[in-house]
């Protein structure tokens, strides 16, 4: 199974939390790390545009995004987490393939952490594990 996994650099903390976590537990989960690509894209938005050109290629059993948004003051961050989160799902239908959105979108830092490893669980070790269970439910239809 080859995985692809888009990262956005903005909030880098964050989301190297995220890629760290999500491929941990794909290594837990007996996918070796040659069988994981790692894009990474400038922010959240860039993510669906990468990933349907990884889903293009067809070379990929499932794609998993990965980011974070932070609210900020203004309306930003409606608009961003709309556009992630539809254009993921746009690729995931158009592509018949699997786009995982693991992208946070927090309050705050604190939000945040708590789904690195805190009292929420770590989002992407469930991004790995929603990867894979997808891979293996549409390969049973």
């Amino acid at each position: 199974m080859r995985v692809a996994i888009v990262a956005s650099q903005f909030n880098e903390k964050f989301v190297t939390l995220l890629l760290e976590g999500t491929q941990q537990r794909l290594r837990e989960l007996q996918v070796p790390d040659i069988a994981v690509t790692v894009i990474r894209v400038p922010g959240a938005v860039e993510i669906p545009i990468a990933a349907q050109r990884l889903a293009r290629t067809e070379k990929y059993a499932v794609i998993i995004a990965l980011g974070m948004v932070l609210r900020g003051e203004t309306s930003h961050y409606d608009h961003v987490c709309n556009q992630v989160s539809e254009g993921c799902q746009r690729v995931a239908l158009d592509y018949n393939l699997p786009v995982i959105l693991g992208v946070l979108m927090t309050e705050n830092e604190e939000q945040a952490l708590a789904r690195l490893g805190g009292v929420h669980g770590h989002k992407g070790y469930e991004s790995a594990d929603a990867a894979v269970a997808m891979v293996n439910v549409l390969k049973s239809i």
